[in-house]
């Protein structure tokens, strides 16, 4: 029985009613809805809309199939057009006219706007635990890796002498960030559409703050038709979920590159790692492969958001029936990525030796190599076409700058003495980098205490 059959005179046709239901998607969203039902329920007794015996019979009555379902008593019927009203009838199968009663003073348009707010804010609370158990991974990373040398990058060449810990932090900020659109997200989402009816309220003499409190939302809307037509929350936690995806897959690619020969900077752990069907030899990335796959899945996701809401006009219109299943992809994708992703890095062994090699290799002490020139006096510019000079005779010699004689040195600038071999000591620069957000041992774990006592 459809909730709005009394206007027609014949039965939808099947493909028509399988186009127009949700069943399939907004199911998920079966303990908001009797949530939100109990306390409009609450608040129709309270109200004196509905008698007090009967809505203490709807709220039972809501808690029963509530139990059911979660115990597995009462299996959702995939042929009803909605979540709303698969609850509503089955509720009235069991209360009669009472149970009828429910939907008193209420909209389908308010009740799916207040289910959803409802079930993403539960959402984003379990995404922020996770974000927040992904950057605790990063810290006691850091923290262990706190002075292994490796080569900072520019361009993906070899640039300046960081260390490991450095590096990853990077990521432990850019997922700061992420929490922090969480929460603004959250913020906003907090208000509660429910009383706004199917656009302009009720001539019922409800009480909107029973509700508000009951479902311990923020505020009110304080507008019914954007109450009911207000999306903005879905693109907002769209958006912050395609920057986690896109933190994540930018981690993900220096990952894969990380594993390869060529880098050999960390292996991963072979629970995170799968083989090859002809090629024995082979240990692939596939976990952080896949996770920087689906991030294209996240930004789809927030384009369709996008796109729907983009060109509809006041109040409720169905192709907003299109949010749920777009938002939903979003959080599920993410919360499987950061589910995989975590234990990846907290596993992943980690290959100082082979970082330090690297860094020795690629010149990137040139920078401290033409400061050390400067301190002694000569203008930034000459010491830099100094230092180019030697990078140049190092290559042609196949030497690095630590490996070059000081004679050598001193050809190309008098002023060079045995000093520079300290200055241009790997460890020596980036210890050197004491300035506040730079590389140096006291800086990281400065950074990793700092982003730990936030997360608490």
């Amino acid at each position: 029985m459809k909730l709005w059959a009394g206007r027609f005179s014949k039965e939808v046709d099947k493909k028509t009613n399988d186009f127009n239901s949700s069943i399939s998607f907004d199911s998920r969203m079966y303990k908001e809805d009797i949530e939100g039902s109990i306390a409009h329920a609450t608040m129709l007794g309270e109200c004196g809309i509905i008698d007090k015996s009967e809505a203490d019979l709807i709220c039972n009555g809501l808690k029963q199939v509530l139990d059911d379902l979660n115990n597995g008593k009462l299996a959702i019927d995939m042929n009803s057009e909605d979540i709303h009203t698969f609850i509503e009838g089955e509720l009235t199968a069991r209360l009669g006219d009472t149970g009828k009663r429910l939907h008193t003073a209420r909209s389908r348009n308010d009740q799916v706007a207040v289910d959803l707010r409802l079930n993403l804010r539960k959402e984003l609370k379990e995404l922020k635990l996770l974000v927040k158990e992904l950057i605790t991974v990063i810290c006691n990373q850091a923290e262990k890796y706190c002075d292994a040398v490796m080569p900072g990058y520019t361009h993906l060449q070899r640039a300046q002498p960081i260390t490991f810990g450095h590096h990853i932090m990077a990521y432990s900020e850019m997922l700061l960030r992420d929490l922090g659109r969480l929460d603004d997200t959250y913020k906003r989402m907090n208000e509660m559409p429910l009383g706004c009816g199917a656009l302009a309220t009720t001539t019922y003499p409800i009480d909107r703050t029973i509700t508000g409190r009951l479902l311990e939302f923020d505020r009110i809307a304080s507008n019914s038709l954007d109450g009911v037509s207000d999306r903005d929350y879905c693109i907002e936690l769209a958006n912050a979920l395609s920057l986690i995806m896109v933190h994540l897959s930018r981690f993900s690619e220096e990952i894969i590159m990380w594993c390869s020969w060529e880098f050999k900077f960390v292996e991963l752990d072979d629970a995170f790692s799968t083989g090859s069907s002809i090629m024995p030899q082979k240990k692939n990335p596939d976990i952080a492969e896949l996770v920087r796959g689906k991030s294209g899945r996240v930004f789809g996701d927030l384009m369709t958001l996008l796109t729907v809401m983009k060109g509809i006009p006041l109040a409720y219109n169905k192709d907003m029936q299109e949010d749920k299943e777009a938002i939903f992809d979003a959080v599920d994708t993410v919360k499987m990525c950061l589910t995989t992703f975590t234990p990846m890095i907290e596993t992943m062994k980690v290959i100082p030796e082979n970082m330090r090699n690297a860094a020795a290799k690629g010149f990137i002490n040139a920078t401290d190599c033409a400061d050390y020139l400067v301190k002694k006096g000569l203008p930034f510019r000459d010491a830099y076409k100094a230092t180019g000079t030697l990078v140049a005779l190092c290559i042609k010699k196949g030497l690095t700058l630590e490996t070059l004689p000081i004679e050598e040195y001193k050809a190309v600038c008098e002023i060079f003495d045995e000093g520079v071999y300290d200055a241009i000591s790997l460890e020596k620069c980036v210890e050197d980098r004491a300035v506040y957000g730079g590389p140096s041992k006291k800086n990281v774990l400065s950074q990793v205490e700092r982003v730990r006592n936030y997360i608490k």
